[in-house]
């Protein structure tokens, strides 16, 4: 099962200076590369047992302040970002041999912020974000269906309105590494690491 890397090199030379600029050019290339879902991200937090914890969530805006996604705040990755707010993202994007890891505190994005996006949601989506009690133990998917149609109901005649239960997070990076597959395990690894005046140190890791 193992898998030749050779399809690129990571240089020190040809690194921007600002990680949230590299991160766009590689996003940009993987998604003209019609990876699936390029945006997906792996989403890992700690528990009050001190128990990780990882899922896969979508990526929906980023700037210089950090990374952004969205969710119900009383889910279980809401409620352990509330008591420990250091976090970590990960994105695996393998058919390119590469992969981005974000490590950083995790802040609440504003409501108007988060309205801005629920707005531009498909109209499943946000009856979702209501019928569904996001982490909870459901005993049938029957229920969850249930929900959605009387949401759907209540909703229909008019804008289907953000619920006080549903918002977004912005990761703000402490650290971003950059890695690159290549041949024979010695794979390009760059790591950036902000410093108190703001700017970035950029150092290679060994593989």
């Amino acid at each position: 099962m193992r898998v030749h890397y050779d399809r690129n090199e990571l240089r020190r030379e040809k690194l921007l200076t600002d990680p949230f600029g590299q991160f766009a050019a590689w996003m940009q290339e993987a998604c003209e590369c019609n990876l699936a879902e390029p945006n997906a991200m792996t989403l890992a937090t700690v528990g009050e047992d001190s128990r990780p914890t990882q899922r896969m969530v979508l990526l929906k805006s980023f700037d210089e302040h950090g990374f952004v996604f969205y969710t119900n705040l009383e889910s279980r990755k809401a409620r352990q970002i509330s008591g420990n707010a250091s976090v970590s993202l990960l994105f695996p994007w393998l058919p390119l041999h590469r992969q981005v890891t974000i490590n950083g505190v995790a802040e609440r994005v504003s409501a108007s912020e988060a309205l801005a996006y629920f707005v531009t949601r498909p109209f499943g989506s946000q009856i979702g974000a209501w019928a569904s009690p996001q982490s909870q133990v459901v005993t049938a998917r029957a229920m969850l269906e249930m929900k959605w149609e009387e949401a759907k109901r209540k909703f229909q005649e008019g804008r289907v309105p953000m619920p006080s239960f549903w918002g977004g997070f912005r990761v703000v990076p402490r650290d971003i590494e950059f890695w690159q597959g290549r041949g024979h395990r010695l794979h390009d690894r760059f790591l950036y690491t902000r410093l108190e005046n703001g700017t970035w140190k950029i150092e290679r890791l060994a593989p």
